[in-house]
């Protein structure tokens, strides 16, 4: 279940207040600044720093990767 386009152009990171990017397919929102993945349960964004994962470096260039390809939306202004 992807999330509310409507919740997305106002969601920032908790930590840094920074654009994110959705990923609706792996139920998952990322921070590449700070390499923190918050999950979607059930068409909700959980964030909350505590219930966070800071991903590995792998996994990091692995979402990069995705961001630079258009493979996720982002939030804020410049959500579509």
């Amino acid at each position: 279940m992807s999330l509310d386009p409507d919740l997305v152009s106002v969601l920032a990171c908790p930590i840094d207040h920074g654009q994110l990017f959705v990923f609706d397919d792996e139920n998952c929102i990322y921070n590449p600044r700070l390499k923190r993945r918050y999950a979607i349960r059930e068409g909700i964004a959980v964030m909350l720093v505590d219930e966070s994962e800071v991903v590995s470096d792998a996994e990091h260039e692995r979402l990069a990767g995705r961001i630079a390809r258009g493979e996720a939306r982002a939030t804020g202004s410049a959500a579509s």
